[in-house]
């Protein structure tokens, strides 16, 4: 397997045992990933909606000023 300094098996048994271990471990890895992407992506809606707040305050903010100018 790619991660180096392993024994090597010397019997079919021996690498179907090495490949299921090998493919249990990228399964792990697999969720762990999902579960941090999983997280990140909440993160991010938050700072979504915080810079859309932000950006409607200022809209409405300049609205007024155009409307108290009596440009329309």
């Amino acid at each position: 397997m790619p991660n180096g300094n392993k024994i090597n098996p010397k019997t079919t048994r021996e690498h179907l045992l090495s490949i299921y271990g090998y493919i249990t471990g990228l399964k792990n890895d697999m969720k762990h990933m999902h579960d941090g992407i999983h997280d990140l992506g909440g993160k991010i809606d938050k700072i979504y909606w915080v810079l859309l707040g932000t950006v409607g305050a200022v809209s409405l903010l300049l609205l007024e000023k155009v409307l108290d100018k009596g440009w329309f």
